[in-house]
Order: structure tokens, then C-alpha cells, then sequence
């Protein structure tokens, strides 16, 4: 068996310094070598880290395409693929290369550490570890291996600051992949969206100004699906739906979901068309609305994929 590691950084390979924890190459080489003569990991394995290591706050839609490239090009000789990732947007990534990657065969399983190898008592080890059982016999798809769980990729969010266990997920019914006979990947374009959350007396010109700037809105509602009913917020979607601007509601809520039209106080949403994005994380509505404006202009499309459950994305 082989596994292909793919090392972006994050706290995993972290040593401490002046100003706080930064990557530092060769950690993670270094612990994956000792856990091979340790007899602790049996399965042979490459590495191709990136270059430069990040932080994962410092991640891009850039660098979600830079992993999927490493998946596609040794997809055919690996019989899976471990990412070590930074913890604060490992969902955003593992939601991103869900969407992206279509006609997976293989396992990704992403994975990292809450402290860093190079600290005692640290949970990269365990962690690296089970990500490497985990693309051994997981199914086809990417997965988050983290503390002891195996959680899916479209429905992971980081629930914990600080704990070990600082991953959840919510069920759902379809794989972690959009599923086609053969692998192929959609490339993050630079599209510009905004995610933006409803709040007592907030001012409506914000999402008016996002409705002129940016490509795409992720709005993060009240409960299962309510909005303030000012003048100024009706006026500043209306003006996002007269533009193409794609809305996508999601709730506040870590679980639950919306389900428009349930309050009056929601009913503005329907009126301006915006899109129930059900119990979506909002990691999983991001990626997927920027996945969404990478694949085509055209708004009737757009707003079909973001209606359209790709990957288990929701429950049903």
C-alpha cells in the first residue's frame, strides 16, 4: 500500500518562536520516519510538502487548488492520501476539496494537530497515525481524521478552540465526493464573496455594499430562518437579486439548519430570493458558493448548483 502525504503546514509542524508558533520544516518528515521504524505506521509513503508552509489562517482558494493537483496527479499510483492541514480552516478546506474534486476514487483523509509534534504530550502523533489506518480502508472520499473520528468533509466544522477533540459533525446519508466515472478537478477562481451574520440593529449598508463588490453572499441568519425586517436589508437584497448576486442563507446555529418560510420574520428571504442553504455548516456554504462562481457565469446555473445537494452537503 501506498500513501501520499501532503503537508500544507499548520501547527502540526510547528515550533515556538519570538511571536508565537510558525511552521518549521522537516517536523513532520522527521515524525513520520519514527513512526515507520516504530513499526507504528506499515505502509509505504511520499511526501510533497508545500512551499512555503503555512499557517493555515494565512489559507487561500490558491492553495485548495495546489492540493487537489497533488491529489489528481498521483490519484492513479496511491492507494490513498494523507493532508496535514492547520486546524483553523482545515473545514473550509476539507468542505472546498469536496466540492472540487469530482470523481474521486480514492481516500483524502485531512488531519493536524491542536499541539504542535514538536510540544510534549502532543496529539499529532495519534492523529497522524489514524489518518494513515483511515486512507488505508476508508471509503472513497475526503474525510477528516481527528481525535478518534472520522467525520465527513462536507459537514465537518471546528467546534473548540483548544480541546483535542475539537471537530464535529453532523449525519448525512451520501459520501464525502461528487461522484463520476472519472477524476477530474474545478479549479477555485479568484471570485470574491462575503460571509456576513444578521444582528440586532446592524447596519443594512454593509450587505448593500457586498451586493455591489462582491460576487456572492453568505448570509448567516437568525434560528431556522429569520432577518430583521428593516427597510434598509429588504432594499440591500433586493438590490443583490437585481445584480445576480447569489444569496445563501445559512443559520447561526451550529446545528439545525433553516427552513424558509417557517416565521414571518423570514419571509423577506424568499421574497428576494435568496437560497435555503438547510443545515449547511457555514464553511460548507462558503466553499460551495465559491465553488459554484468558479464553475460558470451564468446566474440561473449558479443558483442551480447552490439548490442542488452535491455531496451529502445537508441532510435530507
Amino acid at each position: 500500500m501506498k500513501i501520499c502525504v501532503i503537508h500544507t503546514g499548520g501547527t502540526i509542524g510547528m515550533v515556538a518562536t519570538e511571536t508565537g508558533f510558525a511552521p518549521k520544516e522537516g517536523l513532520v518528515e522527521a515524525e513520520l520516519e519514527r513512526l515507520r521504524a516504530a513499526g507504528e505506521i506499515t505502509a509505504e509513503f511520499q511526501l510533497v510538502a508545500a512551499q512555503p508552509l503555512i499557517d493555515s489562517a494565512n489559507a487561500m482558494p490558491s492553495d485548495w487548488n495546489w492540493i487537489m493537483e497533488q491529489v489528481v496527479a498521483r490519484h492513479d499510483h496511491c492507494d490513498g492520501f494523507v493532508v496535514t492541514h492547520g486546524t483553523d480552516t482545515l473545514a473550509f478546506t476539507a468542505a472546498a476539496l469536496t466540492f472540487g474534486l469530482k470523481g474521486l476514487k480514492k481516500p483524502v483523509i485531512l488531519t493536524g494537530a491542536m499541539l504542535a509534534l514538536s510540544e510534549e504530550g502532543s496529539d499529532g502523533t495519534r492523529n497522524l497515525t489514524e489518518a494513515f489506518l483511515a486512507a488505508g480502508t476508508a471509503p472513497a472520499g475526503v474525510w477528516v481524521q481527528f481525535a478518534g473520528q472520522r467525520l465527513h468533509g462536507a459537514r465537518v466544522r471546528k467546534s473548540h478552540s483548544v480541546e483535542f477533540d475539537a471537530f464535529k459533525a453532523s449525519a448525512t446519508d451520501m459520501p464525502p465526493h461528487q461522484q463520476d466515472e472519472t477524476l477530474s478537478m474545478v479549479s477555485y477562481s479568484g471570485a470574491s464573496a462575503l460571509i456576513t451574520a444578521v444582528a440586532p440593529g446592524m447596519s443594512a449598508d454593509l450587505v448593500a455594499l457586498a451586493a455591489e463588490r462582491a460576487e456572492g453572499i453568505v448570509l448567516r441568519v437568525y434560528g431556522s430562518g429569520t432577518v430583521p425586517e428593516g427597510l434598509g436589508l429588504r432594499k440591500a437584497l433586493q438590490r443583490a437579486r437585481a445584480q445576480d448576486i447569489p444569496v445563501l442563507a445559512v443559520s447561526q446555529c451550529a446545528e439545525g439548519g433553516i427552513s424558509l418560510g417557517t416565521y414571518s420574520a423570514g419571509a423577506l428571504l424568499q421574497e428576494t430570493g435568496a437560497i435555503d442553504g438547510r443545515d449547511m455548516t457555514v464553511e460548507a456554504a462558503y466553499a460551495k458558493l465559491l465553488h459554484a462562481l468558479s464553475v460558470t457565469k451564468d446566474p440561473s446555473e449558479r443558483r442551480r448548483i447552490l439548490r442542488t445537494r452535491l455531496c451529502g452537503e445537508w441532510a435530507t
